[in-house]
Order: structure tokens, then C-alpha cells, then sequence
């Protein structure tokens, strides 16, 4: 990988990392689909007026803003509303790297590794042992499946952007857009009523503007527009680990800023999660080490 693109990566991965602390106070002042109508919103304006429409498909636009963004996001902020610890979503959204090998594997057939298995085998007792702990929390295990959900629907926009040709990744990600804040508005008057549609606005202070503005502009724009370029550059199943360092800055911010607390059990499938990441991440640099510097090779 290329010294700029691996400086591209530890951008988008400090952005995401802080990121879940913007959409916590967000969802403070108003509901999860108000957040995605009005982050989607400022995505959009103005940039429409200065990004050309990428020369792909209208269907593939549409398609990649609904699932990479409308429902992804519709499923983590709904978690995160839940009461659902933001570093412990930052962690579980993680597992979309899984997914996304498994998804490329079968339909793409492109090559899985035998440490890509293993990471899968060790991350899904993790995610077991986290589940257990959301039964002896007062976070309900709902928050859980929203944030496999959301991981889900991201793996499966990363599939999308494969089979995208080669496009924009700037204007992938604003044009793809032009519908994701109807689908958030819908979602919204459908759960709580116009009404509540337009309280939420009324009570929507600097603070929460702000908060959307954030997730716009860096860790939508700058943050997708990033992962978006990686994605059209190197192989799926290389790209998608490399966000499995967000959670890390998310833990430590969440615990620093927001005093986010974790019990036992989750401690512990956090860290088993975090094994199968470095599995997946550096199984086959190991393996690749231990056969050339072996004492037996000489």
C-alpha cells in the first residue's frame, strides 16, 4: 500500500474513531431518524452544487446510498438510542469486516484465507460473550442485534462498491445520497408522527447542529470518501480490516469523555472480538514469519 493511501486509512480510522461520541449527543437532543434525515441533509447541501454526478448507473447510486448509509445508520443510531455503550458499538460494528469476507468469498469469489476463518470462528464467540453480558446490563439485547444489523448492512455496501466501476469516491458518496434523508424523514413521521417530527427539530440547540455537521462533513465526506477510494484501489477483504482499529480510539474516548463503563462479560468478548481481529489482521504476516526465520530452514 502506498505511503498516501496508508495515511488515507489512519484518517478515516481517527474520524470513525470519534465519531460515536457525535452521534451520542445527537441522539441526546433529538430521535436516531431525525439525526440521519439532518446529517444526510448537510452532506448534500452544498456540495451538490459543487460535485459533478459520477458517470455510474442510477441504480447503483441509489442502491449504495440505502443500504452503505440509510441502513447502516438507521440501525446504529437506533442501537446507540437503546442505551447501548458507544465503544461497545464501535467495537461490534467492526464485525462487518466478517461479513464482508464472507460476502465477497461466496458471490465475488475472491480468496479467503484460513486466518480470515479463524478470526470469523474466534470473533463470533466474542460477540457470544458480549451477548451474555447485555443480559446482565441494563442495555437490552435488541441493542446488540441493531449494531450485527448495521455491521451486515455495511459489508454489504462495501460489495456494492465493488461492483461499482471505477467512480468519484467523493461524488459516490454525495450523489449516492440525493434520497437517504426521505428514507430517514419516512422512518421518522412513521415512528413518531409528524408531530413528533417537528418537536425534534424545535428542540434541535448548537450542540446537536453541531454534532450532525461533524458526522456530515468528516465522517461522512471526508471519512466514506476516503474508505470509498481504498475500496476501488486494493481487494475488499485487505480494506475492510484496516477499520478495526476505530474501536480502540473509540474505547478509550468513550471512557474519557463519556465515563462508559463495561462489566465483566463485556470486557471479556471485547477482548476475545479484539483477538480475531488481529487474526484476521496479522495471522498471515505471522504464519509468513514463522516459515522464513524457522531454525529448521537452515
Amino acid at each position: 500500500m502506498l505511503l498516501k493511501d496508508k495515511l488515507a486509512a489512519l484518517a478515516v480510522v481517527f474520524i470513525w474513531g470519534i465519531n460515536f461520541y457525535f452521534m451520542k449527543v445527537g441522539i441526546n437532543e433529538v430521535s436516531p431518524m431525525i439525526l440521519g434525515c439532518l446529517r444526510y441533509i448537510l452532506v448534500l447541501l452544498p456540495a451538490l452544487l459543487f460535485v459533478r454526478i459520477p458517470q455510474v448507473g442510477w441504480k447503483w447510486l441509489l442502491l449504495y446510498g440505502f443500504i452503505s448509509n440509510f441502513s447502516q445508520f438507521a440501525f446504529m443510531f437506533s442501537a446507540i438510542a437503546t442505551g447501548m455503550p458507544t465503544g461497545l458499538v464501535a467495537l461490534v460494528v467492526q464485525s462487518q469486516a466478517f461479513f464482508t469476507v464472507m460476502i465477497a468469498t461466496f458471490f465475488l469469489k475472491e480468496q479467503a484465507y484460513w486466518n480470515q476463518w479463524l478470526a470469523i470462528l474466534i470473533a463470533s464467540l466474542g460477540l457470544g460473550l458480549i451477548a451474555l453480558g447485555q443480559q446482565h446490563s441494563n442495555v437490552p439485547l435488541i441493542g446488540l442485534l441493531l449494531v450485527l444489523s448495521s455491521a451486515f448492512s455495511w459489508a454489504c455496501g462495501n460489495i456494492v462498491v465493488k461492483r461499482i466501476p471505477s467512480v468519484h469516491p467523493i461524488g459516490l458518496v454525495v450523489w449516492g445520497n440525493l434520497l437517504t434523508p426521505l428514507w430517514f424523514l419516512l422512518l421518522a413521521i412513521q415512528n413518531t408522527g409528524w408531530q413528533g417530527v417537528m418537536a425534534d427539530w424545535h428542540n434541535l440547540s448548537w450542540k446537536g447542529f453541531g454534532a450532525a455537521a461533524f458526522l456530515a462533513y468528516f465522517a461522512t465526506i471526508i471519512g466514506y470518501g476516503l474508505w470509498t477510494y481504498l475500496l476501488t484501489r486494493y481487494p475488499a477483504a485487505k480494506i475492510s480490516p484496516l477499520s478495526l482499529w476505530v474501536p480502540v480510539i473509540s474505547m478509550i474516548f468513550a471512557y474519557l469523555v463519556l465515563d462508559e463503563h463495561l462489566n465483566s462479560w463485556q470486557w471479556l468478548g471485547s477482548i476475545v472480538v479484539m483477538l480475531g481481529l488481529l487474526v484476521h489482521l496479522f495471522g498471515l504476516k505471522l504464519q509468513h514469519f514463522l516459515k522464513y526465520n524457522s531454525p529448521f530452514n537452515s
